[in-house]
C-alpha cells in the first residue's frame, strides 16, 4: 500500500461523505467510512459513484465512546471527517433529543477519542450556516451565533467544542461552516430535490401539484461536489481554523422552483401549490454566507451558483 494518507469519514453514506470519499481516493487517499451499523447499510451514494468497492466500512455510533475509540484504534487516520449526525432541519424539531445528541455528543466524543488515543490526527467537523439564524448581511467567521431549530443549536454546541479542544488541547480541528450545498445525492425529503424530482415527473406526464412551505426564505445554494473539496484543503493548512464555505449568493426557493420548472420548459406557478402547515415553527428568511476568508486563505472559491446547480440536478434526474 505505500504511505499514502488515511482518511476516515464520520457519515460516509450522506451526499458529502461519497462526495468526499470519491474526491479523497482521486487523490491517492485510503477511505474509511463508518455509519452506525456499515453490515445493514446499503451505501447507495457510494454504489451510486461507483466507489463502494474501493471504500473500507466500519460500524460506528458517535454517541457511543467506546465504539468511537474502536474505530479510531482500528483505522489509525491521518484525517478525519466528521459528517455523521442528524442532518434535516425540518427533522429536528420533531427529533430534538436524537438531534442533539448525535450531533453535540458525536463531536464531543470523536473530539475526546482523538486526545485520548493520542495521534496527530487532523480534524474536520462540520458546521452549518444555521447556526447564524436570521442575519441581514452575508454572515462571515465573526458574526454571532443565533440558531433558530434543534439542528442549528446542536451544530452551534458542536462548533464551541471544536474550538474549545484546538484551544485547550492544541488538536488540529476545524469546523467548516457550510451553507446549503446541493446536488442529485439528497434525499428526496430535502426540499431542492423535492422540487426538481417533481418538476421532471410533472413534465413527463405526471398531474401531481408540487406542495411547499413558505417559498418567500431565501438561502445561499452551492453545489456539494465543490464544498467537499474545502474540507479538505482546511486540513491542509499549516494551522487550523474555522471557514464560512458559501457561494455570497442568496435566492428565494420561489427562484428556486421557477429555475427548476424552467429547466423543464413549464412555468412553475400552474404546478405549485403553497401550503401554510409545512411551515416551521421558527423559520429562517435569508441565509447568506460570506466565503472572503476561505478565498484568501483557502484559494478556495464557488464555481456554481444557484441556477447551475438546479440546472445540473435537473439533468441528473432526467437521466435517472
Amino acid at each position: 500500500m505505500g504511505n499514502e494518507k488515511r482518511a476516515l469519514i464520520c457519515g460516509i453514506s450522506g451526499q458529502d461523505g461519497a462526495y468526499l470519499a470519491q474526491l479523497l481516493l482521486n487523490k491517492g487517499y485510503e477511505v474509511y467510512g463508518t455509519s452506525r451499523d456499515a453490515q445493514m447499510s446499503s451505501f447507495h451514494n457510494l454504489v451510486r459513484l461507483n466507489i463502494r468497492n474501493r471504500v473500507t466500512t466500519e460500524s460506528m455510533a458517535p454517541n457511543d465512546f467506546r465504539s468511537v475509540l474502536q474505530v479510531l484504534a482500528k483505522v489509525k487516520p491521518d484525517e478525519l471527517y466528521n459528517l455523521s449526525g442528524q442532518s434535516s432541519v425540518g427533522l429536528s424539531f420533531q427529533q430534538p433529543v436524537e438531534t442533539l445528541e448525535s450531533i453535540s455528543v458525536g463531536t464531543l466524543n470523536i473530539l475526546e477519542a482523538i486526545r485520548f488515543i493520542d495521534l496527530p490526527v487532523r480534524f474536520y467537523n462540520a458546521g452549518s450556516g444555521e447556526c447564524f439564524g436570521n442575519i441581514s448581511e452575508a454572515a462571515d467567521e465573526n458574526t454571532p451565533f443565533h440558531p433558530r431549530s434543534p439542528y442549528a443549536v446542536a451544530k452551534s454546541a458542536a462548533f464551541w467544542e471544536v474550538a474549545n479542544y484546538r484551544e485547550a488541547y492544541g488538536l488540529f480541528a476545524c469546523s467548516g461552516i457550510l451553507f446549503n450545498h446541493e446536488s442529485p445525492l439528497r434525499p428526496e425529503r430535502f426540499v431542492t430535490r423535492k422540487i426538481v424530482s417533481a418538476a421532471c415527473r410533472i413534465a413527463a406526464g405526471s398531474k401531481e401539484k408540487l406542495t411547499l412551505g413558505n417559498i418567500s426564505i431565501c438561502r445561499d445554494w452551492g453545489w456539494a461536489p465543490e464544498y467537499v473539496e474545502a474540507m479538505w484543503l482546511m486540513l491542509q493548512q499549516k494551522d487550523p481554523d474555522d471557514y464560512v464555505i458559501a457561494t455570497g449568493e442568496s435566492h428565494s426557493l420561489e427562484e428556486f422552483v421557477a429555475a427548476a420548472f424552467d429547466a423543464v420548459g413549464l412555468d412553475w406557478r400552474a404546478h405549485v401549490v403553497s401550503d401554510p402547515s409545512l411551515y416551521r415553527p421558527t423559520e429562517l428568511a435569508v441565509g447568506r454566507g460570506n466565503p472572503e476568508k476561505s478565498q484568501k486563505r483557502l484559494g478556495w472559491k464557488a464555481q456554481y451558483k444557484m441556477h447551475d446547480v438546479v440546472r445540473m440536478m435537473v439533468r441528473e434526474e432526467q437521466n435517472r
